[in-house]
């Protein structure tokens, strides 16, 4: 993606550098309808694919009979997985780094591009279908024959781990593809058999789908001269994805995949890796040596790509008498659906546990966590990943903690607060925050939401026949997918421009506008002078953008590279000016020799050069992740006759470290609450449990929020405590409101029942709480 700034040369830069809320650069584009998305490159001689999927949730595949597909008008090619295999196309990379409970190797059944001898769940691909038009392809994908022998299928994880189960892959009879134990059981029981309280709570993460604007979509273009293929496609990992197709499964050289990246219509998470599908377009591009594009429909969204969340949890919190937590018990078993993925297990077995915990001082832990497999679409990185459950876990525990023992619930959470004067802290788990004053957060956080108000508003609710309720999450979260190298490259040119690429991706987040500010930062130059690439691994490689680590790791690679730029340019200027490069000034685009009036611009020298460019080529690498940390507050209204639920105020504090563009970390903020509010309210998806059939495979079926669904936010950032591990003092801001929101809209409604005599069922809530099971849960 070429991103180019339009906006007129400032008076002064420092009006568009960081900590300034610059319009994004992106957006006269976008908002024009000018973006440039994958299905908007055409290509001559371009065919279409489409595939046919399995319509089983688990079956092996008898016969499969592409005759008549092969016969039908425009069709250029019909391939099965028994093609890819004799094609010698090998199986995407499964779990890797875990195992099982008696030492084994983490298992899970080889997951192919197209399936080959059996299928394991609805919507798997199974024959791909090339055709000169779109039509042409999915006629003759229908006209495929396949025949099936259905085999017992299971999706719910517990009924997966029972004897007697349905089994999808042999090596794990149990269909258990990987667990993982944290902690010290025996010390947690003994704190357990000391407790004053113990507080228990099941609660179960409900499956998200992760609904982008755009949906997958991938242009694979042979060039017959070279042997290359270029895929453009919609994805937040373009290194990512040509690594994996080269080097597990088409087993190819690097240099012959080129990934580039047009415009991203939202990500989420879902778009970190390399599907199935992508595989088969590229397979299909380098058979017939022509472009072959492949744009997924809204359905074979909701069937096929990665699901989030979906995790069934014992939890249990054992207290003393004054409220201070003693240990922490969490049992869990994450349904990853029917292949266990490296990313799938790694959120539910570690990465979520790395924040179970959260802010609260705990050091005696009991943590079991299993990763089963199941007749359904496989989980992935959604939008928090991992950190919404473990965090939605924790507060759920601690307000019925405080209500149990008749304890105000901030009380409590002040009696159990990690102090600054505790950091670096390191959890249970072995990670250690930086920096954190949780407290001044939540105090914050209090009084703009009006905590000590709340009582009048209530009783304003109560006559208009409403039950008012008063939720809050205290918490933080683990950025940066642990990867803390990025590459920058820096070109100053001749022409006036400084050019940056990075490898870390846009999707919706603004992220170039604020690479921009953090150049304009380091040169001093208007904001106009500064274009921003990404998204081309012809350009770099990376790791992209994934974990909220975009800025922090980055934004802070564009820093480094830029100053260093600047000290290279220096020298360069010192040549130049035949003078010592220690006396030699640099500030707004110009060098200037101390004590005389020799001076040149920053563009004139880049003249001057060789290549008519200042160039550098930048590795840097940031000390560790970054901690987050917020306080979001949460009012709803219960409507007792229909029992729908209304969030009528959010107020969230939010320490993110050193902000860049604060509008577009509100926006971040805010567009996470309302995903959060999403799985609190609304979302599921559903499988039929008789058929293993998807219930939830269009919008007509899958609820979503909706504009008005978002209350007024009132959105702070506090900026008091910068992160230590990136040069910059920022930390990721992505993914902080998804984890926010919901524990808080949950607690809000367990709040409004226990007000008015309901507060038995309060424990028993379970997301989405939608007015059918909120009403069934009251007058059960």
């Amino acid at each position: 993606m070429n991103t180019s700034v339009s906006t007129p040369t400032p008076a002064g830069a420092g009006r568009f550098g960081s900590g300034q809320a610059v319009r994004r650069i992106e957006d006269d584009t976008l908002v024009a309808g000018l973006g440039r998305y994958t299905d908007d490159i055409r290509v001559e001689a371009q065919a279409q694919l489409a595939f046919s999927r399995s319509p089983h949730p688990h079956a092996r595949i008898v016969s499969i009979d592409t005759a008549g597909a092969t016969a039908m008008p425009g069709v250029l090619k019909v391939i099965t997985g028994a093609d890819l295999v004799a094609a010698g196309v090998e199986a995407l990379p499964g779990v890797a780094g875990f195992v099982r409970a008696d030492g084994s190797a983490a298992a899970s059944a080889p997951r192919r591009a197209l399936a080959h001898e059996r299928v394991r769940f609805v919507g798997e691909p199974v024959v791909a279908v090339i055709a000169e038009t779109l039509q042409q392809a999915r006629d003759a994908a229908e006209a495929v024959f396949i025949d099936y022998d259905a085999l017992p299928m299971v999706i719910d994880p517990v009924l997966a781990i029972a004897p007697g189960a349905p089994v999808l892959c042999d090596e794990a009879p149990d269909n258990i593809s990987a667990e993982m134990r944290h902690g010290n059981a025996e010390a947690t029981a003994a704190a357990f058999g000391k407790a004053a309280h113990v507080v228990k709570l099941n609660i179960v993460n409900q499956r998200l789908a992760a609904v982008t604007i755009e949906p997958r979509s991938i242009l694979a273009d042979f060039d017959k001269a070279s042997g290359r293929t270029t895929i453009h496609m919609s994805t937040q990992m373009p290194s990512g994805v040509r690594d994996t197709l080269c080097d597990a499964v088409l087993k190819i050289p690097r240099d012959q995949i080129r990934v580039r990246v047009p415009d991203v219509g939202g990500g989420f998470g879902m778009k970190t890796g390399m599907y199935p599908e992508d595989a088969v377009v590229v397979f299909a591009a380098r058979a017939l040596e022509r472009p072959v594009k492949w744009i997924a429909d809204r359905s074979e969204e909701f069937l096929s790509t990665t699901h989030g969340r979906d995790v069934h949890v014992d939890a249990e919190l054992a207290l003393a008498a004054d409220g201070r937590i003693l240990a922490l018990k969490v049992h869990s078993l994450a349904n990853v659906g029917a292949y266990g993925t490296g990313v799938g297990v790694a959120i539910q077995l570690l990465i979520g546990p790395w924040v179970q915990t959260s802010i609260y001082d705990i050091q005696t832990i009991d943590f079991h966590f299993k990763a089963v497999m199941t007749n359904t679409a496989p989980t992935g990185a959604y939008r928090g990943a991992g950190r919404p459950e473990a965090i939605h876990n924790m507060e759920r525990l601690m307000d019925e903690a405080a209500r149990q023992l008749g304890m105000d619930r901030i009380a409590l959470r002040r009696r159990n607060f990690i102090q600054p004067e505790q950091m670096p802290y390191t959890n249970p788990m072995g990670q250690t925050y930086d920096t954190g004053r949780f407290e001044h957060v939540m105090d914050q956080g209090l009084a703009l939401a009006d905590w000590t108000g709340f009582e009048a508003r209530a009783a304003e609710s109560e006559q208009r026949g409403k039950l008012r309720g008063l939720g809050i999450a205290t918490f933080l979260e683990w950025t940066g997918g642990n990867v803390f190298e990025e590459r920058v490259t820096v070109s100053v040119l001749a022409d006036g421009v400084i050019e940056v690429f990075s490898a870390v991706n846009a999707m919706g987040q603004g992220i170039a506008t604020s690479l921009a500010q953090l150049v304009v930062d380091a040169f001093g130059v208007p904001l106009d002078k500064v274009r921003v690439v990404l998204g081309d691994t012809d350009r770099g490689d990376g790791f992209g953008s994934a974990g909220s680590r975009s800025i922090f790791t980055g934004g802070s690679a564009v820093r480094v590279g830029a100053d260093r730029t600047i000290e290279h340019a220096r020298g360069l200027a010192a040549k130049e000016l035949e003078a010592a490069p220690e006396d030699v000034k640099y500030a707004e685009g110009n060098f200037t020799v101390a004590g005389t009036d020799l001076q040149i611009g920053l563009f004139e020298l880049a003249g001057k050069q060789p290549d008519h460019r200042i160039f550098m080529d930048s590795t840097s690498t940031v000390a560790g992740p970054t901690w987050p940390n917020g306080c979001h507050i949460t009012e709803v209204e219960v409507d007792p006759l229909t029992a729908d639920v209304e969030v009528v105020a959010y107020a969230s504090v939010n320490d993110v470290g050193r902000v860049v563009n604060p509008m577009i970390v509100r926006g971040q903020l805010d567009g996470g609450a309302v995903q959060g509010i999403g799985q609190a309210l609304l979302e599921q998806i559903v499988y039929d449990p008789e058929t293993g059939q998807p219930l939830t495979g269009s919008f007509m079926d899958y609820a979503m929020p909706v504009a008005r669904t978002a209350p007024d936010f009132k959105t702070e950032m506090d900026q008091s405590t910068p992160c230590k591990n990136n040069p910059l003092g920022v930390k990721g801001v992505g993914e902080l409101g998804t984890i926010g929101a919901t524990p808080a809209v949950v607690n809000a409604v367990a709040d409004a029942l226990a007000r008015n005599g309901y507060a038995a069922k309060a424990p028993l809530l379970q997301m989405p709480l939608s007015p059918t099971r909120l009403w069934s849960l009251m007058h059960a």
